[in-house]
């Protein structure tokens, strides 16, 4: 433990309140919602200093990224509302899509690559993956992740 760091991951319950500040703290900057380090922790009533010493330190556990996050590579013909068609799809399936990237078209297939969190999907993934390549334009998925 001496020359690196070691991560733990605790209950809130068992810390003092400051590191759940220094969270919050963090967030109102991140959202705008603070303009300053000092604007933030004033709202969230910790000092200065212990927003400087915990800021690098103190990160929130995000439980919503176990093992919910699929990603897909597609190839989509190179055709007006491919793209948007594949995302308002996922869209209404209640899939959250996290990044999309998409190349250069080549010979009239453009290649995407989408992730995407499935916690709150209300179908099935599989599901979504049959309707996605039925869609038009459509040429082929292949999961990269997930399930």
């Amino acid at each position: 433990m001496e020359n690196g760091s070691t991560f733990f991951i605790v209950d809130s319950k068992a810390l003092p309140d400051v590191f759940e500040k220094v969270v919050l703290a963090k967030r109102l900057l991140a959202q705008n919602k603070a303009s300053s380090c000092s604007e933030a922790a004033r709202m969230v009533g910790i000092s200065r200093s212990a927003y400087y010493k915990y800021k690098d330190r103190v990160f929130l556990y995000d439980n919503k990224l176990d093992g919910s996050i699929a990603t897909y590579y597609l190839s989509l013909c190179d055709s007006p509302g491919v793209l948007s068609s594949v995302i308002s799809q996922m869209y209404r399936s209640g899939a959250n899509i996290l990044t999309v990237n998409q190349n250069i078209p080549v010979d009239e297939v453009a290649p995407v690559v989408i992730t995407f969190r499935t916690g709150e999907m209300t179908i099935p993934e599989p599901e979504l993956r049959k309707i996605l390549s039925s869609a038009d334009g459509v040429m082929e998925i292949k999961i990269m992740s997930g399930r």
